[in-house]
């Protein structure tokens, strides 16, 4: 690619990160090892002092996946990415990178329940507390920010609620703080909302789901805006020294070329090169093949959600449904203003006959896929609160918008009236 030239989006999902090499291959090569070889005992010292980049064991790095990142680095329009071996350990170090025991979160109340789960009942046994707010009104984060704060959480999209949270407000709160803002745009995906461009400082992907699109591979990456100033002052993990590297202070005393870096590089050196969760580099492969049609499906799964969406929503035995694309959903005023290439793919809704006839229609349908994910190019269904949502309270389900009847849709790629037809069949056979 020419460096000098400004590519958009479409362009960058197939050639961003991947120089070629003297093989000269036009695929994306898979390095399937764990180490690599050092030039002599300087090189060696070199790498792991941090004084020159390099491969060195790919439970760190792997030519494969430092692809990947370069890609998603370009398409999200920030600094540096690291992959890891899940969106959920993608939460968790980017989490445990700047925050410690007796340090706090303000986290937006409406999340993934696996989400949900380590912020309410693992991260306090690491003394590092997690308090709740509804993202609906960006002041109950502000009222919720103490000395003791760290970071501001949200999801672009509420999983499952759907409701979209606006990101340049809550950057505003956590700016004007001294606080970064830590974005999970699993829903949204670089394709629908540039996170980064909105102010967000850190965003967390799930690959899983539409970035690699085929539910075949599971991996996480965290991605460093580049822009926020650790040295003010709230976040001693980057202003006092590290221990892990003979004293390091990572906001003060990096060199020029890695200074905007910081928290990318932390996350590699500390929880990824220590705690080990680390991507394969098949999986790598596989999410640089998602990449490349991400633009394309995405567009799909957007068309395919609103049609069925309000096909649902005019259906006498549904009793509500929730899609911001849709003029009736309660974020739509405020997801048009971010979301100009489509609503994301997801759909839920709620049937008249409650819990018993929301069961009875995920046993008796058609196409849809029952499964606990979503993103993938099939469609897909799920019943949250008996299953992904589970573990929460029921007065913890609904503080995250989810009702017992919630049914969750993953629109895929097929026909849309193939799929309003399979819900349809399977409506028909409800009382």
């Amino acid at each position: 690619m020419n460096q000098n030239k400004h590519y958009r989006f479409e362009t960058l999902a197939l050639h961003a990160g991947q120089p070629v090499d003297e093989t000269l291959s036009r695929g994306v090569p898979v390095y399937r090892t764990s180490s690599y070889l050092f030039k002599d005992t300087e090189h060696a010292s070199n790498l792991f002092a941090l004084k020159e980049p390099g491969n060195i064991y790919t439970r760190l790095m792997n030519p494969t996946t430092d692809i990947l990142e370069r890609r998603l680095t370009e398409l999200e329009g920030g600094a540096a990415s690291v992959a890891v071996a899940s969106g959920t350990s993608a939460i968790f170090y980017a989490i445990i990178t700047l925050a410690e025991a007796g340090d706090e979160i303000v986290a937006a109340s409406n999340l993934y329940g696996g989400t949900y789960t380590q912020f309410d009942a693992i991260l306090p046994k690491l003394g590092i507390k997690v308090i709740f707010v509804d993202p609906s009104n960006p002041e109950n984060f502000q009222r919720a920010i103490t000395e003791k704060t760290r970071a501001i959480f949200m999801e672009t999209i509420g999983n499952p609620g759907l409701d979209y949270t606006d990101v340049g407000a809550l950057s505003d709160v956590a700016h004007r703080n001294g606080l970064p803002l830590i974005v999970d745009a699993t829903f949204t995906t670089p394709y629908l909302l540039r996170t980064i461009e909105l102010g967000a400082d850190i965003v967390v992907n799930s690959l899983t789901k539409w970035i690699g699109g085929h539910g075949t591979a599971i991996g996480g990456c965290i991605t460093d805006a580049g822009r926020f100033d650790w040295a003010k002052g709230r976040h001693p993990l980057f202003t006092e020294p590290d221990v892990n590297y003979h004293g390091l202070r990572w906001a003060k005393d990096l060199p020029e070329p890695l200074a905007p870096i910081a928290f990318a590089l932390r996350v590699r050196t500390v929880p990824l090169r220590n705690l080990g969760s680390c991507i394969s580099p098949d999986n790598s492969w596989i999410f640089l093949q998602g990449l490349e049609t991400l633009h394309v499906r995405m567009a799909r799964h957007c068309d395919n959600a609103l049609k069925v969406a309000g096909y649902l929503l005019n259906h006498p035995k549904v009793a509500w449904v929730r899609y911001p694309g849709l003029q009736t959903d309660p974020s739509h005023e405020a997801a048009s203003k971010a979301l100009k290439n489509g609503f994301g793919g997801m759909v839920v809704f709620g049937l008249q006959g409650g819990y018993d006839s929301a069961v009875r229609l995920i046993d008796n349908i058609d196409l849809f896929s029952h499964l606990a994910n979503v993103g993938d190019a099939k469609s897909l269904i799920l019943h949250p609160a008996s299953t992904s949502h589970s573990q929460l309270s029921p007065e913890q389900r609904l503080q995250g918008g989810l009702p017992d009847d919630l049914i969750r849709l993953s629109i895929g790629l097929e026909h849309p009236d193939d799929l309003i037809g399979a819900l349809e069949d399977a409506l028909q056979l409800l009382p």
